[in-house]
């Protein structure tokens, strides 16, 4: 037990150190940006309407005139006391603004999470399964073109058979319009969210059922499996008795590695779908020079994807008693 804390705990300095990084790159970047705040939220015909003291008042507000290293300082260190900041397009905290926001995509982004890396990893063990014959072609065909589809076109795809052709499901947003909120129900939700979920399954499956598929073939050609079909073992029982669990830390990696790419497939599939959800909000951010706002969604996406592969790690040793017991004796 002791190793197992002392291993988080060097994750967890780690990861604030990876923190620190990526908020001074995303600042740095926004920074460089050539949108400037003003003209992009104010607009050139007002600011030209105005006179010099509104104007200067306008830049302190969005901090155009504060040197950067004194902004990112300052951003720094009432964020490491849990304030960081307020948005300046929502005029609201940016943890009530992220809060709200990710609210809306929790349960999306989990739910395509959850069921790519299902479809992923069954896919993977069926295609190296049957090698060679057609469904291992068939899986693999489908794999390949999936993985080199953009996800827009994909959405735009799913909209217009399901939404516009089929009318089964909403075109877009995550309720109903002209609902209120009170009468909104779990079924509304959950209809909006079908297609911008499925769209994230289908894009981030790939990947894992076609390294999934390369690590079940290595496992189908093991001398084990080949002892396992002299003894009169089923290609089922081989599969899940053998194949399965041999495979199951490989897809582990791969799953909580592709939460970043959930996360930053979002983006793309939240515009197209209109869907309120953290992606947007970070695409209003960064259009609109937000910075408080934009670096407050870094951070935590960021901290998100470290945190998977933290839970990754530390979910290794519970798959496999060697990595326990490897751990135990360094």
């Amino acid at each position: 037990m002791k190793h197992r804390l002392a291993f988080a705990g060097r994750k967890l300095i780690r990861m604030a150190l990876l923190l620190l990084g990526v908020s001074l790159v995303a600042f740095l970047l926004i920074a460089a940006s050539p949108l400037d705040p003003l003209r992009t939220n104010v607009g050139q015909a007002a600011l030209g309407a105005m006179s010099q003291e509104q104007i200067a008042q306008l830049e302190a507000y969005w901090g155009t005139g504060t040197p950067l290293p004194e902004r990112y300082l300052g951003w720094l260190a009432s964020a490491l006391q849990g304030d960081f900041g307020t948005s300046l397009l929502y005029r609201q905290p940016v943890l009530e603004v992220i809060g709200a926001r990710l609210a809306s995509s929790l349960g999306l982004l989990l739910f395509a999470w959850v069921l790519s890396g299902a479809l992923g990893l069954a896919l993977g063990v069926l295609a190296g399964t049957f090698r060679g014959r057609w469904p291992d072609r068939l899986i693999r065909g489908w794999c390949l073109l999936i993985s080199s589809t953009p996800a827009f076109w994909l959405a735009i795809l799913l909209l217009m058979v399901f939404s516009v052709w089929l009318g089964w499901l909403p075109t877009g947003l995550s309720v109903p319009i002209g609902v209120e909120a009170a009468q909104v129900t779990a079924l509304d939700r959950l209809r909006h969210a079908v297609l911008p979920a499925l769209t994230l399954s289908v894009t981030g499956m790939s990947s894992v059922a076609l390294h999934t598929r390369e690590k079940m073939v290595d496992i189908m050609e093991s001398d084990y499996v080949l002892f396992a079909r002299a003894r009169g073992e089923s290609p089922a029982s081989i599969a899940l008795g053998h194949g399965l669990r041999n495979v199951a830390l490989p897809a582990l990696t791969l799953q909580f590695a592709s939460v970043s790419e959930i996360i930053g497939g979002s983006v793309l599939v939240e515009q197209v779908f209109s869907y309120p959800g953290l992606g947007q909000a970070a695409v209003d951010a960064g259009l609109g020079s937000d910075l408080p706002l934009f670096l407050g969604i870094t951070v935590l996406t960021a901290a998100i994807v470290f945190g998977g592969n933290l839970a990754a790690d530390l979910l290794y040793g519970a798959i496999d008693p060697r990595i326990r017991r490897g751990a135990a004796r360094t």
